[in-house]
């Protein structure tokens, strides 16, 4: 059943499971230093939500926002070496914070920080999953976020949007919201004269499509607009319904009033592991399949063999997302391949009778098996 406003603002207010992911710029002063006020009133919302009986988990950017600052710097710091050493001193003084405001409620948290990479793998994966639901059966309110003293550029979530949608999707739950420094989705930067606050979007996927979004992100964050659609549409694929508003409306979005932008989802629930490899990481190459492999791959339910891989592109390690991708270029199906990349090429056109024959019984396996694919 379609959803209407309505149905997702009652949704969000009854939901067992909320996922709240906040920004650096909603958390920190226009210096880059920690607002302690700011954060404390999103944890009053937050400790509100949990009396009511939610489980709570918080993605939380800040960081490097919280420790660029007392390390002398005036601004975020451009080269990666030192927002990652900033990040490890910012990440310290950031859960302190979080662990004094939400004790004023009782409550306690616990830190996850995580990368693309420890998570785009079965047995990290459910040790992620495990973790989570065992802090939230705890009654633990689970603060999670990117590793960025440890996260690589080439594999990364690039940004907690995203991940909030993936983490939504990991713990099953009922509501995604994410807080910004701008109040709703508007149908123009809200400066210009005539911008029009858009109240509920009933297929953030076929409104991606349609709409350009425009805009800087903040100096202290690195998301915009873009990607806080993008991970609504991330929620919306997952069957999991999302409001996109700024951080000083958290409780009443928590509570189902009519605040920021509604999104609907726009499937059920899916295979949360599944939606992981389409969604966690950038792909570090690609797979050229042929027209019978591409056909095959399309079908659904099918491995990719070496037999029907034309090209390998890029350099990846067993395990790495790929693209798989037809003669055209046009991406098929995101996977995590089973080999390097260096391996592959001898593969190439072999059938599973001849690789084990003349390379060995441990390259008798699917190029990516359909159990790591998913179509895009």
């Amino acid at each position: 059943m379609t959803m209407v406003e309505e149905d997702v603002r009652r949704a969000v207010a009854a939901a067992r499971t909320v996922v709240v992911k906040v920004g650096s710029s909603s958390l920190t002063k226009p210096s880059g230093h920690l607002d302690a006020a700011r954060l404390r009133a999103l944890v009053a919302a937050l400790a509100a939500a949990a009396q009511q009986g939610a489980r709570v988990v918080l993605v939380s950017s800040g960081a490097i926002a919280a420790g660029f600052g007392p390390l002398g710097f005036e601004a975020r710091p451009s080269d990666v070496a030192t927002q990652q050493a900033v990040a490890a001193v910012g990440q310290g003084l950031l859960m302190a914070q979080y662990e004094a405001a939400f004790s004023r409620y009782g409550l306690k948290v616990g830190q996850i920080l995580i990368t693309a990479e420890d998570t785009i793998r079965a047995t990290q994966y459910r040790n992620v999953q495990r973790t989570l639901d065992r802090l939230l059966d705890l009654g633990v309110v689970p603060i999670v976020n990117e590793n960025d003293s440890l996260a690589s550029n080439e594999i990364r979530f690039g940004d907690n949007d995203r991940l909030s949608a993936l983490m939504a999707n990991l713990v099953r739950a009922d509501a995604l919201v994410l807080l910004t420094d701008v109040d709703a989705l508007y149908t123009a930067p809200p400066s210009q004269p005539g911008a029009r606050r858009i109240g509920f979007v009933p297929d953030v996927v076929a409104a991606l499509d349609d709409v350009t979004v425009t805009g800087p992100t903040s100096g202290v964050g690195t998301g915009g607009m873009v990607t806080k659609l993008e991970a609504a549409r991330v929620a919306a694929v997952s069957g999991i319904p999302a409001v996109l508003t700024s951080a000083v409306n958290a409780g009443p979005a928590l509570m189902g009033d009519p605040v920021g932008t509604a999104f609907a989802p726009v499937k059920h629930r899916g295979s949360s592991r599944r939606l992981w490899i389409g969604f966690a990481a950038e792909p570090r190459g690609a797979l050229v399949a042929d027209a019978g492999a591409a056909k095959a791959v399309r079908g659904g339910r099918a491995s990719l063999l070496s037999a029907g891989v034309l090209e390998v592109r890029g350099e990846f390690s067993a395990g790495d997302p790929v693209w798989i991708d037809d003669e055209s270029g046009r991406h098929l199906a995101r996977g995590l391949s089973g080999f390097d990349s260096e391996e592959i090429p001898q593969m190439l056109g072999r059938t599973t009778t001849q690789l084990k024959r003349f390379l060995g019984a441990e390259y008798a396996h699917p190029v990516v098996h359909r159990d790591d694919l998913v179509l895009v």
